[in-house]
This record gives structure tokens, C-alpha cells and sequence, in this order.
């Protein structure tokens, strides 16, 4: 057994004894350490800042895309803004132990079915350090040991996250080792977490490019909460607010286009396209976006010929695709062949409309006049989240706290016995 196998296997078997101690733990004792950790996050912001600038100047200095810098960026008001979350998550109901239902049978039996931590989670990451900041606090107010494993860009800044997190676990008397970093870059660590070091992970969770969340679901032998793309799409209906699908599409595509809930393709419905269309896309290009149109589009407005691919793409960058449809029933269908299953958004002021699109559109997250950024575990009163997921088993949509949680029932006689 080499040295890295005998230490992955270590940290495996310490989360597990950690799971242990915190499934027993009270949850005032867990909510005490989330505010231990946010206060740990205020107070050092400016300290885990530097070492994330020292890092963000190596990225540059390596030409890394500057939708990949952004992701790696963590100032002091963004450590200052994932310590509020995490103190947001402190503030939160602890799932663990909520009945989710109970009921008597008709022999008197009583049971309930009580909501409990999953045990240990892998949680493997490329750029952005404050995943593990969001991560440990939902792992522990879910009551789950968490092993992290970040990417090589953010190595430093995540250390130092991490260091402060289980200090503050140290501090209000839990194991620290409820939360681990990994403390190697080799690739072979990230194999042995998809096994499952040993039978001690219980899910993995990838955050990442496309090429990490696909190597997971090709290779891990244990459940996976993942979404491979963010390929989503805003609908401006026939009955659209002109004004607010203005805003709300700038929104949802500029605001932030690195993150997985940016729109990347615009639908149009034909009857409305002359008029609303120019306005949009004359916002969406001063916000720096460059279009890809079909031949619908671009003959109303000046843009860039979209391709069959661009319908599928997830551009992650200042490119939009746009698409003149005829009707709700195209948008449904669109979105059916080409999107990924992660977020969709219509702008209308038909309640009929909108009520048909949320229930027939598949996705994770459907939204009614409002941007696509907002499908994010923060928006969503979590106070972070720790992926977002487009499966349809278990967890899906942003994951938090009540998310990393499964169940057991509980029965409680008084003498039965089965004829």
C-alpha cells in the first residue's frame, strides 16, 4: 500500500469516527460551531484575502480565462459575504431529527419518519475556495463530516478557509476532523474519493467544469448529487412585460456569466420579436454580450449567426444565443431538446402561461418573471449551498442542509406481534 493510499484511506476512516461524534452531537453544540466559524471568517477576511490575491496574480500570470479568475477571486467583502452565509445557516432549523411524517396504524403501531445526516461526504472542487466554506457549514448543520478537495489554483486560499473552520469546531468542543481537506493535488486521491476510501464516503458532490462533473458520474461507485451543464434559457412570452423582460434578461445573462445559472439562450415568441427584441439586444450588447441569432433573429436586429451547437452550448462567457419561436409550445420543446435540466425562467403577465411553463417544463428550477441568477441556495433562504443538482433521485435543485440529509423510521408498540 503506497504512502498516499494509507493516508487517504486515514482521513477516511477519521471522518467516519467524526460522522459518529456529530450524529450524537446536540444541535445546540453544531449551531454554536456555525457561529464560531462565521465570527472565524469576519474576523480573518483580510488575512484569507491576501493569500487569494497572491493566488489570482499566479492565475493571471498563467493566462487563465478571466471567467476562471473570477470564480478564483475572494476579496475581503466576498469573505465577509460567505461568513454572513454561514451565519444565515447557523440561524436555520436543524433538519436532524424533524419528523417528515408520522402516523398510527391500525394495530396501534406509531411510526415516524425522522430526517438524519447522510454520514460523510466527498465534496470535490475546481476554483472556487469559498465551496468549502459552504460546504463544511451545510455538512454540519446537516450533521455530516465532510472531505474536501479543492482544485490547485485556489489550494492556499482554501487551506485557509478550511483552518479556520475547524478551528472553530475545536473550539466549541466537536471533532475537527468533521471536516478535512486533502491535502495533496495528486489525481489519484480524487480516484480513491470515487471509490469511496474504503466504504467511508457515502455521496460525492463535484463542483466544477464539465470535465470534472463527467469523470465523477463516469467513475464513482457511490451516489453522485451533480449537474454536468447549465444550459439555461429565458423565454420572453407574447404577453411579456416589455420593461421587465428587458431588465430581467440582462440580468440573467450579465450579471454574473461565469455561474452556472446565467442564461445562456433567449427565446422569443415571433408575434412580439420586432418590437421587444431590438431593445434587448441593444441592452444585452452596451453589457458587453455578443449575440448568436437564427436567421429570424438577425433579421431584426444585427447579430452573429448561431450554429446547431450554440443551442446546446454552455458559453459560461458574455455570448448569448437567441431564438424567434412561434409560441409556448416551441419554448417547452426547445427547452426539452437542448437544455440541461438546471434552471428556466418565462417573463409573462399570462398567469395561464406561466402556470402551464412551470408545470410542464423539467427542469430543477422553474421561475416566473425573474432572472436565472437567482437559482442559487443563497437566494433560495439556505444560506449557501453546496452544489446544485439536476437529478431526479434524492436531491435536486440547489442542495442544503436539508438536502445532505436521508431518513430512518422510527416504530413505536406496545406489544404487538406480527400474525
Amino acid at each position: 500500500m503506497s504512502t498516499l493510499d494509507r493516508e487517504m484511506l486515514d482521513i477516511g476512516r477519521r471522518a467516519r469516527d467524526a460522522a459518529h461524534a456529530l450524529r450524537l452531537a446536540s444541535s445546540e453544540a453544531r449551531t454554536a460551531a456555525l457561529r464560531a466559524m462565521a465570527e472565524r471568517l469576519r474576523s480573518n477576511a483580510d488575512a484569507i484575502a491576501a493569500v487569494n490575491a497572491r493566488e489570482v496574480k499566479a492565475a493571471l500570470g498563467k493566462g487563465l480565462t478571466e471567467a476562471y479568475v473570477d470564480r478564483l477571486r475572494l476579496d475581503a467583502d466576498r469573505v465577509r459575504a460567505v461568513a454572513d452565509g454561514v451565519a444565515t445557516i447557523a440561524q436555520q432549523p436543524d433538519p436532524v431529527g424533524a419528523a417528515m411524517a408520522e402516523w398510527t396504524q391500525p394495530n396501534g403501531l406509531r411510526i415516524e419518519r425522522i430526517r438524519t445526516p447522510i454520514g460523510v461526504i466527498g465534496m470535490i472542487f475546481e476554483s472556487r475556495p469559498n465551496v468549502a466554506a459552504d460546504a463544511g457549514a451545510l455538512a454540519l448543520r446537516s450533521g455530516n463530516a465532510i472531505i474536501l478537495r479543492g482544485g490547485s489554483e485556489s489550494a492556499e486560499t482554501t487551506a485557509a478557509i478550511v483552518a479556520e473552520l475547524r478551528a472553530a469546531l475545536r473550539d466549541r468542543g466537536l471533532p475537527e476532523d468533521a471536516i478535512q481537506l486533502v491535502p495533496t493535488q495528486d489525481r489519484a486521491a480524487v480516484g480513491m474519493m470515487l471509490a469511496g476510501l474504503g466504504g467511508a464516503i457515502d455521496v460525492i458532490i463535484p463542483r466544477g467544469g464539465k470535465s470534472l462533473v463527467a469523470r465523477v458520474q463516469d467513475e464513482a461507485r457511490v451516489p453522485v448529487f451533480a449537474h454536468l451543464e447549465g444550459i439555461c434559457h429565458t423565454y420572453v412570452h407574447v404577453a411579456a412585460d416589455p420593461a421587465r423582460a428587458q431588465a430581467i434578461v440582462v440580468n440573467a445573462k450579465m450579471r454574473r456569466v461565469s455561474v452556472c445559472g446565467a442564461t445562456e439562450t433567449l427565446l422569443i415568441d415571433r408575434a412580439v420579436a420586432p418590437s421587444l427584441l431590438p431593445p434587448i439586444a441593444e441592452a444585452l450588447r452596451q453589457a458587453g454580450c455578443t449575440l448568436r441569432g437564427d436567421d429570424a433573429a438577425r433579421a431584426i436586429t444585427a447579430m452573429d449567426a448561431a450554429s446547431e451547437e450554440d443551442w446546446s452550448t454552455e458559453y459560461l462567457a458574455p455570448i448569448l444565443s437567441v431564438r424567434v419561436i412561434d409560441g409556448i409550445e416551441a419554448a417547452i420543446a426547445h427547452v426539452a431538446r437542448y437544455g440541461s435540466q438546471h434552471t428556466e425562467a418565462i417573463i409573462t403577465e399570462d398567469a395561464d402561461a406561466a402556470a402551464r411553463f412551470l408545470r410542464e417544463v423539467d427542469s430543477a428550477i422553474v421561475l416566473h418573471n425573474a432572472s436565472t441568477q437567482f437559482a442559487d441556495g443563497g437566494e433560495f433562504g439556505f444560506g449557501g449551498e453546496i452544489g446544485i443538482a439536476t437529478g431526479r433521485l434524492h436531491a435536486r435543485g440547489p442542495v442544503g442542509a436539508e438536502q445532505l440529509t436521508t431518513f430512518k423510521y422510527v416504530v413505536r408498540g406496545n406489544g404487538q406481534t406480527r400474525p
